[in-house]
């Protein structure tokens, strides 16, 4: 008996849903320029972005901070984009 092969899976298939409100995590150290450059890069992927649905957290130490936005997407283009400049940026250590 033949296997039938699996159905191949585009590039553009996704398990996200558009348009959708997407969670995303940056850790960076703790000063205020991190908090203020993150920001400012959210709000240029994300016209609806609100820097009071954000979620902040410190490190056991205060030297680190987790900030995680509340991502409104209509893409996955756009999450892309937002990836790629927040992890340009000096002062992010990650994004997830």
């Amino acid at each position: 008996m033949m296997k039938k092969p699996l159905p191949l899976i585009s590039e553009e298939a996704s398990l996200i849903e558009y348009p959708c409100e997407f969670p995303v995590k940056v850790m960076g150290a703790a000063i205020p320029e991190f908090h203020q450059r993150v920001e400012q890069i959210a709000r240029v992927h994300d016209s609806r972005f609100n820097p009071d649905e954000n979620k902040l957290k410190q490190s056991k130490t205060g030297k680190y901070t987790s900030i995680t936005l509340n991502i409104h997407t209509d893409s996955r283009a756009q999450l892309d984009a937002l990836y790629q400049e927040l992890t340009a940026c000096e002062l992010v250590l990650w994004a997830l």
